[in-house]
């Protein structure tokens, strides 16, 4: 099995670094990722400035742009072999609910999608202390395995978020919905050394709806959260009442 790996944390990271030492043996790995981090990205493309790809060495490539230039451009150019599998990851933080909207983790499994292939992106959550990759890469590899022995459609996409643990506290696997967060805290305000104002962005709020079902609930207690994601945004429930609207609107 060919296996790309991506990121939006950079391919130094290393959460990447330990997602690629947990997928060895299950196929060929490459990796193709950012040159720098590049969380929040989403699912932006780089349309007005070329890309530049070096090879930091065998089989690993870092290029001047987005988690889903990364992707775009390996199945689609870059390399010459086929590939079968996405895995996107480990991300240095959580990917919980709204936060797939902005995710760049989740915009480069979701490039695999859009290009036929099953994708899976991994985030680790935690406060920051126990830096346990390792967990959520090994969580990773697991799914790999399953999917080599039961495949699943190549819509499949999965994102995958990890409690902070050792693998041996990691209370099992759930199969959840996204959540919702509250909205996010105010932006904060700073100075420049030269007096004029800039502004960071605000923490994301805390999780709204997080109750059992959710991947907030699911990694509360314990567990890693295995959310299935469909590209197809529309909400189905309310064309025909705004049908309804529209016609008497008019």
């Amino acid at each position: 099995m060919n296996i790309l790996l991506s990121n939006d944390d950079g391919w130094r990271a290393e959460g990447l670094k330990a997602l690629a030492e947990a997928l060895a043996g299950l196929g060929t790995l490459t990796v193709v990722a950012p040159d720098r981090n590049r969380s929040g990205a989403s699912n932006s493309l780089t349309l007005d400035a070329p890309l530049r790809v070096v090879e930091t060495e065998e089989r690993w490539y870092a290029i001047n742009g987005t988690p889903t230039d990364c992707v775009h451009l390996a199945i689609s150019g870059l390399l010459a072999e086929e590939q079968q599998l996405v895995v996107s990851g480990v991300n240095d933080g959580a990917n919980l609910g709204d936060d797939v909207l902005y995710s760049g983790t989740v915009a480069a499994a979701m490039e695999g999608r859009f290009l036929g292939l099953p994708s899976i992106a991994v985030s680790l959550v935690g406060k920051g202390s126990g830096r346990h990759f390792a967990t959520g890469a090994r969580v990773a590899r697991e799914l790999v395995e399953r999917l080599g022995r039961e495949p699943l459609p190549p819509a499949t996409l999965f994102n995958v978020n990890v409690p902070d643990v050792p693998y041996e506290a990691l209370r099992g696997l759930a199969a959840t919905r996204l959540g919702v967060r509250h909205r996010s805290e105010r932006v904060v305000r700073a100075v420049d050394p030269r007096g004029r104002p800039m502004y960071w962005i605000g923490a994301p709020g805390g999780g709204q709806d997080a109750g059992p079902g959710t991947d907030f609930h699911a990694v509360e207690h314990g567990y890693a959260s295995i959310t299935p994601l469909q590209i197809d945004l529309t909400r189905h429930q309310a064309l025909a009442g705004l049908d309804d609207w529209l016609r008497r609107a008019l």
